[in-house]
């Protein structure tokens, strides 16, 4: 039989294997050794499960837990050894996996009232817990396979609704693709969007805690040394995500299927009035907080992770203090950092401008001292350039109804400002959190929300490819973990940028910048898998566009605003 030619790029070998060989008889046939076991490979840049055939020459890269994509295909796994382990033992109530936290992904059963119309929350005790995951660690060991099969559209339409799955079976039926491809464990089938892992015995770790009214299923950790994370319940992120769902009920909209409805009947500019007005009453409910203490704070702090509006956000919190009678002063904290020389290096000898310490803290603090104090300060600038600190002359003082604002990455970490009284501090967090769904048992992430906005910034602004946007990424969230997301709870208040027809405007602008990409490009995998999550999303047409007001959040991205960036 002749044979075909295989590269493997994890070691720089190529191998002759038989036709039909299955990507974990190559992993067996290399004798790949990794730190961490292979999860899935991308086969010519495209994610593929184990259970892959290789039927022709092929680029092959293994990947693991480490990987992005590693993690997804582990997550996706995880959701289907839950949802068929809740199936088993609780019939009549109905998986919800409605929205990412830091530790895991949050999940409710629900059980729908005698006329299937309004969702019901059935909370689960902690022994109750400690049987479903006693349940899914037996599934684990007994090492059952993730079957993948392909089904007509309507064969699939009719297995959802079968399930209960009314959400996941109109959307599918929206989209109208003529196959779909559906995974089986032990019998009991269901769709995840993307590639499974081979068998439930890949699933050593993982854990099922109690979080308010339902869990937290606990995957490894996105970070070296990929444990499980220690929950810490996060009240304020889990208040904000509730306002977020309550946000969706008023426009009537909870996941994928409902806001293609809205957009598909001509709803997007009611829609888009609705949405902009849900913020401009929460910028208003911020300014007014600060306001009830303006004889105590002096200095407003807002931080957030990439892409999530920080910037329009601090300038519309500044025009409602303004309306309210305080005048904001903003402060560049990026005019603070150290002269290039004096920046601490990371673990590779290059300079670390993303640490605290790149920031000169004594003189930032004592600048503001003294600016609390009554006197006047001459402010710094920083030539970039250059690696230099220059002062120009610009003096400030502050007058009795002047709040200082700043914004920036550590604005939220208590060193920052550790000189500076408590009381004189407001702290806001912004960030993009959408607790909408794709469908019942698969939630849309965070993280992609702000990784196509940053795309769509990218191209419009600074000249960046969607493909350099791509690549970056895994740097920006690396810092995004060491210095945003561990001080978020340090906030007074949280502020929630997404808004419910961003991901229709989105898709106008990213699309075409993702179907650039080269699929030699190491970011092939990854354009592939937005452009897949996006097809299942109805566009926002150029003339609703137009309906989006010159200062929303959204005009940071795709242009547009009044604001001065």
């Amino acid at each position: 039989m002749e044979h075909i030619r295989i590269y493997c790029k994890n070691n720089d070998t190529y191998y002759s294997v038989t036709p039909g060989t299955q990507l974990i008889d190559f992993v067996r046939e290399t004798g790949y050794q990794g730190k961490y076991p292979v999860l899935a490979a991308y086969v010519d840049n495209k994610l593929k499960e184990l259970g892959f055939p290789l039927y022709m020459a092929h680029s092959v890269e293994f990947i693991d837990i480490s990987y992005p994509d590693g993690q997804r295909t582990y997550i996706r796994s995880l959701s289907f050894l839950l949802q068929k382990t809740v199936r088993e033992m609780y019939k009549n109530y109905e998986l919800v996996l409605d929205y990412s936290l830091p530790r895991g992904l949050y999940g409710e059963l629900r059980k729908k009232d005698s006329e299937g119309s309004i969702p019901e929350t059935v909370e689960l005790s902690s022994e109750e817990l400690a049987a479903v995951k006693k349940r899914m660690q037996e599934l684990v060991s007994a090492d059952l396979p993730f079957i993948k099969s392909k089904a007509t559209n309507q064969d699939a339409v009719n297995l959802f609704l079968s399930h209960g799955q009314t959400d996941k079976a109109k959307l599918h039926k929206f989209i109208g693709n003529f196959f779909v491809s559906v995974y089986y464990l032990d019998g009991y089938g269901d769709t995840f969007y993307g590639p499974l892992l081979y068998s439930t015995g890949y699933l050593d770790k993982f854990d099922l805690v109690k979080y308010n009214c339902g869990f937290c299923l606990q995957s490894p950790s996105v970070q070296p040394p990929y444990d499980l994370p220690r929950v810490i319940y996060q009240e304020k992120l889990y208040e904000i995500f509730k306002e977020s769902s309550d946000w969706y009920t008023i426009l009537g909209a909870k996941n994928i299927i409902s806001v293609n409805q809205i957009m598909a009947c001509g709803m997007a500019p009611r829609a888009i009035q609705i949405a902009e007005a849900l913020h401009e009453r929460k910028y208003a409910a911020i300014a007014d907080k600060i306001y009830a203490r303006r004889d105590r704070v002096k200095l407003v702090l807002i931080s957030g992770p990439s892409s999530s509006g920080k910037t329009t956000t601090s300038k519309r919190i500044a025009l409602q203090l303004k309306i309210v009678g305080l005048n904001p002063v903003v402060i560049a904290m990026d005019n603070y950092f150290r002269n290039r020389e004096d920046t601490p290096r990371d673990e590779n000898g290059e300079y670390d401008f993303e640490c605290l310490g790149a920031m000169d803290l004594e003189f930032l603090n004592r600048q503001l001292n003294y600016l609390f104090d009554g006197e006047e300060v001459e402010l710094p600038k920083f030539n970039f350039a250059e690696g230099k600190r220059y002062f120009d002359g610009e003096r400030i003082r502050l007058h009795p109804s002047d709040v200082l604002v700043m914004e920036g990455i550590h604005a939220l970490n208590p060193a920052l400002t550790s000189q500076i009284d408590e009381e004189k501090k407001f702290r806001i967090y912004a960030s993009a959190l959408t607790s909408l769904s794709i469908d019942e048992n698969n939630a849309i992430s965070t993280t992609d929300n702000r990784l196509l906005r940053r795309m769509v910034r990218d191209s419009n602004f600074r000249g960046i490819s969607a493909e350099e946007t791509i690549l970056r990424w895994p740097s920006v969230r690396k810092g995004e973990y060491r210095n945003i997301f561990p001080y978020q709870e340090n906030a007074d208040i949280m502020f929630n940028s997404f808004l419910i027809y961003e991901l229709p405007l989105l898709k106008h602008y990213a699309e075409p910048l993702l179907r650039r990409i080269s699929p030699a490009s190491a970011a092939y995998a990854e354009s592939l898998r937005l452009l897949k999550f996006l097809s299942y999303i109805v566009e926002l047409s150029p003339k609703e566009q137009g309906g989006i007001p010159p200062t929303s959040v959204m005009r940071e991205f795709i242009g547009g605003s009044t604001f001065v960036y």
